[in-house]
């Protein structure tokens, strides 16, 4: 028998092998735009919506408003809190889903406002006075199972507590649980599956743009800027179950005007290891924010069946990212994603061309 055929193509699968794997493993770096941090704004859907609104709070000086498509109160999990221990997974799944099908009270509007002052009077976010100047932009579909409208009424009260006086709530959509779109190729409305993108001809990326930042001038027809790949193992520890890659849409004015920056954060089993392409590419964002000096930041977390336990690819509004579960910072400017996200953030904005560090 001889062996030189199958060494030459074992050689050659193992040549393949580490040429996918170089590719794969070459950081690819965020580009700097010397953007105006001032003008961020944040949105998301489920897990994305209540990481939009943690986001938010924590980083109160310099987002001036959220959109929270099927998202609970900031610090949703932490009630209720049972003394000496909290049992943060279990209120995710209940609480601050569905709570009338696990027979428990919808989250507690008041008692989360008295414990965001107090995580701001021990700096662990940002002074709260920043919530009254904020936008926000609330949505929850009337067929939404998964994350009712009763949760979303208490987010409604939560900002009620902190004085924001820009405050839109839409309830009247016959919607599923998902990001609503006005694409033909998605969904229908009241559907709650995969990839979680409902065409109830509503363009609600753009409406939340609009809402989030005055005086837009109309969405692109084409738009004209480039989707940026990028490494996010060089923003996150292993236990934020992030992506190895995330997503920029820049337009192509940002390469010589001043920008903003929205960050759209995806929902559980929405990322691009689930979907591809769909959410960063078509959820409506891109098209407004190429014709308006908008730069749309995607981060991406991935499923992770051990450790972090995180098997949908949900963003972290429970603890599982933090050291210690039993007291976690999930929803602090120390939290892992928190952290990461910030980063990207503080990257875009170094002038344009400096390196990354």
């Amino acid at each position: 028998m001889n062996l030189i055929p199958h060494r030459r193509k074992w050689f050659a699968c193992l040549l393949l092998f580490v040429s996918v794997w170089c590719r794969a493993a070459d950081p690819r770096s965020l580009p700097s735009y010397h953007v105006d941090l001032s003008q961020t704004t944040v949105s998301g859907l489920s897990s994305g919506a209540f990481m939009a609104g943690q986001f938010a709070v924590a980083h109160s000086a310099i987002v001036t408003g959220a959109a929270l498509v099927a998202g609970g109160p900031y610090y949703c999990a932490g009630y209720p809190d049972r003394g000496a221990f909290t049992p943060y997974l279990a209120n995710a799944l209940s609480v601050c889903m569905n709570p009338a099908e696990a027979s428990v009270a919808a989250p507690d509007a008041a008692y989360l406002w008295e414990r965001t002052q107090e995580f701001a009077r021990a700096g662990l976010i940002d002074d709260v006075a920043n919530l009254r100047r904020q936008s926000i932009f609330l949505f929850s579909g009337r067929r939404d199972r998964t994350v009712t409208t009763a949760v979303v009424d208490q987010t409604y009260n939560f900002y009620s507590y902190a004085g924001t006086q820009d405050v839109r709530y839409i309830d009247s959509v016959e919607a599923g649980h998902a990001m609503i779109t006005a694409n033909e190729g998605d969904n229908a409305c009241e559907v709650t599956a995969a990839p979680y993108l409902n065409n109830c001809h509503i363009p609600l990326a753009q409406d939340i743009l609009t809402f989030l930042y005055a005086n837009l001038s109309a969405p692109a027809a084409q738009p004209s800027g480039r989707i940026v790949r990028f490494d996010q193992r060089r923003y996150a520890p292993p236990r934020a179950s992030m992506a190895s890659t995330g997503y920029a849409y820049v337009p192509a004015s940002c390469g010589r005007n001043t920008c903003r920056v929205h960050v759209a954060f995806h929902g559980c089993r929405q990322g691009a290891s689930a979907i591809g392409d769909r959410f960063y590419r078509h959820a409506g964002y891109n098209e407004l924010a190429d014709t308006n000096n908008i730069i749309v930041l995607y981060p991406q977390v991935e499923p992770s069946a051990i450790y972090p336990y995180n098997p949908r690819g949900c963003w972290d509004f429970w603890g599982y990212s933090s050291l210690d579960p039993f007291a976690p910072d999930y929803y602090t400017t120390n939290g892992a994603q928190i952290r990461a996200v910030r980063a990207m953030l503080d990257r875009l904005a170094q002038p344009r061309g400096a390196p990354e560090t």
